[in-house]
This record gives C-alpha cells, sequence and structure tokens, in this order.
C-alpha cells in the first residue's frame, strides 16, 4: 500500500480528494454498524437516503419488497418501520427484503464519497472483513461520519484499528496526521486494554456519539457496536445504482 488517509469529519475532506478513489465510510454509532447487521440478516440491499420525505418516496414506489429504517436525533423517526439499533434488524424483520434507510451522520458521509470508484462500509463488527478485502489495495482514504458535525472517539478508533492493520501488510504507507492521530489513539486504547482490562464498549461510553445513545436508553446499542469481527461481511456501495450490498 503506497497512502492511507483518515478524515475524521467529510467536512474536513478537501473538495476532489476523493474523486476515483478506494474510500472507506465509518459510522460506528451507529449507521455502518447497524446495515452491516441488516446484510447479515438477509436484507437484500440497502437504499442510503439524505432526506427523511426522499426515503417515504423511495418505500412508496418499491411497494412491498421495501421496509424504512432510520433514525433523526437517534431515535425511529415515526411512521418507519426500525430505527437505527441493530437489534432491530434480523432475518424474520428484514430477510429478504429492500431496506431503505436514512440516518443523521452515515447517510452524509456517504455522500462526500460519491465520486470515488469505490465505497466500502466498516464497522467494528466487520473489521478484519473490510480489512482483508483492502489488503491489495494501494490507495485509501478512510472518512469517518462524526456526530452532529462533531468529531467522535468510536470512529477515530476504529478508523485506527484499520489503519494498522493495512499498515502491517507490505509497503509502509504514507499516512497523513489524521491518520497517524488515529493509530496512536487506537494503539494507546490496546495498551490500556491490555493493561486493564477495560473493554472497548466501556472505552465507547464516554464519547459523544454514546452519551447521545445513553440519554435516550440506548445504551445497548454501544455494546452490540463493540462487538469485534461478529460478522463476516463487506458492504459495498454501488455507486452507480446507488444502493448497498455485499462484497461477501
Amino acid at each position: 500500500m503506497k497512502s492511507l488517509n483518515v478524515h475524521f469529519l467529510p467536512e474536513l475532506v478537501d473538495e476532489g480528494q476523493l474523486t476515483n478513489k478506494v474510500v472507506v465510510v465509518i459510522d460506528v454509532l451507529r449507521a455502518t454498524t447497524t446495515i452491516a447487521h441488516a446484510l447479515a440478516a438477509g436484507a437484500t440491499c440497502v437504499i442510503p437516503c439524505l432526506e427523511v420525505d426522499e426515503a417515504r418516496d423511495r418505500r412508496s414506489r418499491l411497494g412491498n419488497e421495501a421496509v424504512l429504517g432510520g433514525e433523526r436525533g437517534g431515535n425511529r423517526i415515526e411512521g418507519f418501520d426500525f430505527g437505527n439499533s441493530p437489534t432491530e434488524y434480523t432475518t424474520a424483520t428484514v430477510g429478504g427484503k429492500t431496506l431503505v434507510f436514512t440516518t443523521t451522520n452515515g447517510t452524509r458521509a456517504m455522500k462526500t464519497a460519491e465520486k470515488a470508484s469505490r465505497v466500502l462500509l466498516a464497522a467494528f463488527v466487520n473489521l478484519c472483513a473490510v480489512c482483508d478485502h483492502l489488503a491489495a489495495e494501494e490507495a485509501i482514504e478512510i472518512v469517518c461520519a462524526g456526530t452532529n458535525r462533531q468529531i467522535t472517539r468510536e470512529d477515530v478508533l476504529l478508523a485506527g484499528a484499520i489503519a494498522e492493520q493495512l499498515s502491517r501488510t507490505g509497503q509502509q504507507p504514507t499516512l497523513n496526521d489524521q491518520a497517524t492521530i488515529a493509530i496512536e489513539s487506537w494503539t494507546r486504547f490496546t495498551r490500556e486494554l491490555a493493561e486493564n482490562k477495560v473493554p472497548l464498549h466501556e472505552s465507547l461510553r464516554n464519547s459523544f456519539g454514546a452519551r447521545n445513545l445513553i440519554e435516550i436508553g440506548l445504551e445497548r446499542d454501544i455494546e452490540i457496536a463493540a462487538q469485534l469481527d461478529k460478522l463476516e461481511v463487506v458492504p459495498e456501495l454501488d455507486l452507480a445504482r446507488w444502493r448497498i450490498t455485499l462484497v461477501k
């Protein structure tokens, strides 16, 4: 690998920086975690929408083959079938269905990468699967969604975990400063884990995104999002059709 850049927020991506690049989008709490769960549960695809009205319109045109999922302010949107909790997406609820999905932060991060050559979605639950798939790429851009346009610890840690794993394969890539900071954050966390046995979900509890979830009674989602390598799936956003399916 020749280069690996991390962007802590979509707003920190320079115009044209992602054009024709391989991009990894991260929204640990919770969009990329939930999308991975939905696809692993048998959803045929996920259609990400920026706006609530857009999602409702897409759902109405697709008919009974589709379900609506998403949130605003962390809560399920009125009239939607599901919110943004990974536990809602099971084989019984979304198996064989198209999921039309809109979230506050994750969808916006995907939109930032609309001119990329490829866009993959990563979470802690599919960390190694994504890294294995990316191992042969020469240049990667990682975009963190953040929360309400603020940098979040969980996204930075995952970006660091991905960057650290990929930096161990073959040639040492050139890193931007945000990639270096992310790797240092992840390395520090793994050292603290070894010394103090503090699990990942406990470390994430004080992040901005996690505090929001705790306030609205969705603390369980933090634990689920922190389950390392629970899923062997690699979601990819088809940029031509604007829908997310599984690479593997």
